[in-house]
């Protein structure tokens, strides 16, 4: 991938950011009525909201849709198979770990934990592929540790709306695919091109 089609993909990420896609709807139950709410040093404004029907799931495009795709992508064109299933489930577990429910939030996780494991964890697996596996793992790992196995948790948090990929879960993707780009931009981390059977 260029370093072009790398920023576009950034930029799109944080245009679609803005957008969620309703997928379904949980059952009615009181919802917090706003204010301030700080996690890890971050503030963030829960919706002023008196009376709710229940709270609506969402997908965010910025940061859930286009990573989703963009990590598909990857696995396919590096065949990436097996490390970056490992990837996944590294980040994940960490990020399932760590995550925390906030009342009147949702699901909330220190933007920089993802980030971390993640750089550790592409290195660690491959090197030579470090930027697609730090998309991939970060990604994919986040959205599922963080958001996706908490689902069960979101219909007592009294959130209007859950949105996956959203709020923090987002600032932690976005990080990474700056991550991605970083370590694709560093030489030493690029894959050796091989001439006759031979490493030069």
């Amino acid at each position: 991938m260029s370093s072009r089609t790398a920023i576009l993909l950034l930029f799109g990420s944080l245009l679609g950011s803005y957008f969620n896609v309703p997928i379904w709807h949980l059952p009615a139950e009181t919802v917090f009525a706003g204010g301030e709410i700080d996690f890890f040093g971050m503030r963030y404004m829960a919706p002023v909201v008196v009376q709710w029907p229940g709270t609506i799931v969402a997908v965010n495009i910025g940061g859930a849709i286009i990573p989703g795709v963009m990590s598909l992508f990857l696995l396919a064109t590096h065949r990436l198979w097996l490390n970056g299933a490992a990837a996944i489930t590294a980040v994940a577990a960490i990020c399932h770990w760590l995550a925390d429910p906030v009342p009147g939030l949702g699901i909330a996780l220190p933007i920089f934990v993802p980030v971390a494991i993640t750089t550790v964890v592409a290195l660690l697996l491959s090197r030579a592929e470090a930027a697609p596996l730090a998309y991939i793992g970060g990604s994919l790992g986040t959205l599922i540790g963080a958001d996706l196995l908490n689902l069960d948790k979101v219909n007592g948090l009294g959130a209007p709306v859950a949105s996956i990929g959203g709020a923090g879960t987002f600032d932690g993707v976005f990080l990474i695919g700056i991550l991605a780009v970083l370590l694709a931009s560093l030489p030493g981390l690029r894959p050796r091109a091989v001439s006759n059977g031979h490493v030069p």
